[in-house]
């Protein structure tokens, strides 16, 4: 079957920004004018296509990540035909791993800024998760209709904040102090838009008067900044009169398009979706600079034939090869797998190998996702975004492969949670489906961990912050009809060590009948800053047979999992296993893991262990009356503060490193501190030493 949209007119893109930059409003208008929707959907009222879970629509926040597809010919319909795959992905920080995973199979992101609000903690973070994805991306300055809002100085934030080079291509136009429509500074006209119409019908004019020199100031910059990466243009515009039509305005596009597509310049628009002004010209700069799935680096991964580095690029008749990168339960068809195609093609019914796991798979169903409904399809090609039904044993990060030619892509890094919470299920039958229910949420969040304390016995859950775990609970009484018990959250600390130890012995001898258990190690711990957990075999001329070595570091994990000083994992150790004997009868795996278990704890205890708790970077803008209180709280809090910027309007942004431990129920006291005008939002920066003055005032158990 032959492609309905060529693979050159395809565009992979996600909306992303600070929380209430107006992501989802951006969105809904996008589904509104390209047809896919014949109404508005609006946040406030519960009624946007993109937030289709309960929660969302009724804290008027995004949480999951939702994917659609439209297509657009342009605002004037002069373009080809466009087909473009959408991915809303939330603002708040606690669904981080939502942007993270959606950054990975994204060709092109459009980055929503609030006119008023700038360059936000949120944005700095979506911003990073782009340039480590080397994401090409647009800038949308949102909210221009508001009072206080500043193209200039989000274009400066930019600049001076993200180390960015905005290139406007827009600007807004005012009449008497209200914001009508834009300024074109590719076609040098005016566009305004029919507020009746709901932004449908717009009109072309001439750029007011008054508006006309500020006009030809930032085209000469555009042109500059254009000319400033190829010289051919810019000895065109050396010897031009700018003023003058003789710049090819389709020279400006396919020139700064190659500069967006490299990551030397992001082209910067604005408007106001709320409004319903500037979606329309949002979407031809998508069309126009953001780049196809041909035009992206081929994509690399790890051959498992000769463990050797191959690449894929996006081509029917290579491979196939995807990746997973959402999960997600359906009530109606069951278990999702959002696929992202990098190479190949593949239809219903066909077969396709799990690369991470070495398991074959079955394409059961291939559906085409609008938010949360959903459309049949037969095939998936290079480029393509979808959903598939009837895979067994799929997580998120998983590779999809060509069975006769595997290949494993990079795993989607999961940040560790850091705050965890009790839950017990209310009755019995609640009881019964708690291990079913733990076990598709976790599969569908890998930000989200449950476990059983070995001590208590209770069951706990932990993830990236109050407002996750809150979410994850209400998910589980709405979705899964569990009721549970939830009790206070907790800092979820970690341990470590701080010097090395010599050579420490481990061993496990027992008699018991006729056969006894031998194992016996000799181990040296040391730290591994930064680098998680570490083994390296250093057994020579077979002391210990090989079968057993694996035992061994399965033993030294067991024991970091349950750690040496408060009962917390230990991080960032290397471990060596330098020598040991065996039996050649009562040897077994078992027992040189439980020598390697006595060894390990042996080891860390002469380490200077120490107790670690998760230091979180808190961004608060308050207006200036309220500074000193907060600046003081903050202090109190164990915090330290970094700095203390001003922005428009007398608003102060304070940056501070707080323990985690000190943040719990932050948002009440800030509230009740700034009479509700003080804002903040929190992420994890480390993990910090825990003093030890500081453990007991914490209550937390010890050896000390």
């Amino acid at each position: 079957m032959s492609r309905n949209t060529p693979i050159t007119h395809c565009r992979n893109i996600g909306i992303s920004a600070h929380i209430d930059a107006g992501k989802t409003t951006t969105t809904e208008r996008i589904l509104y004018y390209t047809g896919v929707n014949h109404k508005l959907g609006e946040v406030h009222e519960g009624t946007a296509t993109m937030d289709w879970m309960e929660q969302e629509q009724e804290r008027g926040i995004t949480i999951t990540s939702a994917a659609t597809t439209t297509f657009w010919s342009g605002m004037t319909d002069c373009k080809e035909l466009h087909r473009i795959n959408i991915i809303d992905t939330p603002g708040h920080v606690d669904f981080t791993i939502e942007v993270e995973r959606s950054m990975r199979v994204l060709d092109g992101v459009c980055m929503v800024y609030c006119g008023v609000g700038g360059v936000q903690p949120q944005s700095e973070t979506v911003w990073r998760q782009a340039v480590k994805h080397k994401v090409p991306r647009i800038c949308f300055v949102n909210k221009m209709d508001r009072q206080g809002a500043s193209f200039n100085n989000v274009y400066q934030q930019l600049k001076s904040k993200l180390n960015a080079n905005p290139v406007p291509i827009s600007l807004p136009l005012y009449s008497e102090g209200q914001f009508i429509g834009l300024i074109d500074l590719i076609q040098m006209k005016s566009v305004v838009w029919d507020e009746a119409s709901k932004g449908v019908r717009f009109e072309y004019k001439e750029i007011p008067e008054m508006s006309r020199m500020n006009a030809e100031e930032w085209r000469k910059k555009l042109i500059e900044s254009i000319a400033e990466y190829d010289e051919s243009f810019l000895e065109k515009y050396l010897y031009s009169d700018t003023h003058s039509n003789s710049i090819n305005n389709e020279d400006i596009i396919s020139l700064l398009r190659k500069q967006t597509i490299s990551g030397l310049s992001q082209p910067m628009l604005c408007g106001s979706a709320f409004k319903n002004k500037g979606i329309q010209m949002l979407l031809d700069a998508v069309i126009d600079f953001l780049p196809s799935p041909l035009e992206i680096p081929p994509i690399t991964g790890e051959s498992t034939i000769g463990k050797r580095m191959v690449s894929r690029t996006a081509s029917d008749d290579e491979g196939f090869l995807a990746i997973v990168f959402k999960i997600m339960s359906d009530p109606f068809v069951g278990l999702l797998a959002f696929v992202r195609v990098y190479s190949g093609r593949v239809r219903t019914g066909d077969s396709v190998l799990n690369a991470s796991k070495n398991k074959k798979e079955r394409i059961g169903r291939i559906l085409q996702m609008h938010a949360n409904s959903r459309e049949d399809i037969c095939e998936v090609r290079p480029g393509d975004i979808a959903a598939v039904v009837g895979l067994k044993s799929v997580s998120t990060g998983d590779t999809l492969s060509d069975i006769n030619n595997p290949i494993v892509l990079e795993q989607i890094a999961v940040p560790t949670p850091v705050i965890s919470q009790a839950i017990e299920p209310n009755t019995k039958s609640d009881q019964e489906k708690l291990g079913t229910t733990l076990s598709r949420l976790t599969l569908e969040d890998p930000s989200f961990k449950a476990y059983t304390e070995k001590e208590s016995g209770q069951t706990i859950i932990a993830g990236m912050g109050e407002l996750h775990l809150e979410i994850l609970v209400e998910r589980m009484k709405r979705e899964f009809g569990l009721n549970v018990k939830v009790g206070k959250p907790q800092v979820s600390y970690k341990e470590t060590i701080k010097n090395k130890s010599g050579k420490v012995e481990g061993k496990y001898i027992k008699q018991s009948g006729g056969r006894g258990q031998y194992g016996h190690v000799v181990i040296i711990v040391e730290p591994n800053k930064n680098k998680g957990y570490e083994f390296q075999d250093q057994i020579k001329g077979g002391v210990i047979p090989k079968e057993y070595i694996s035992s061994v570091s399965k033993g030294i994990q067991d024991t970091l999992r349950a750690g040496v000083v408060s009962g917390y994992q230990v991080i960032d150790v290397k471990a060596s296993l330098v020598f040991g004997s065996y039996h050649e009868v009562d040897s077994s795996e078992h027992a040189f893991r439980l020598a390697g278990a006595i060894a390990c704890k042996k080891a860390l205890l002469s380490c200077n262990p120490v107790l670690l708790e998760p230091i979180m970077m808190v961004d608060i803008e308050t207006p200036d009356e309220y500074l000193g209180n907060i600046v003081g709280d903050i202090l109190a809090r164990r915090g330290i503060v970094q700095s203390a910027s001003e922005t428009s309007y007398n608003i102060k942004v304070v940056k501070s490193e707080v323990p985690l431990s000190s943040m719990f129920g932050y948002s009440t006291s800030l509230r009740s501190m700034s009479q509700g005008r003080a804002t903040y939002s929190m992420k994890f920066k480390c993990y910090n030493e825990v003093k030890e003055d500081m453990i007991e005032r914490l209550k937390l158990k010890t050896l000390y």
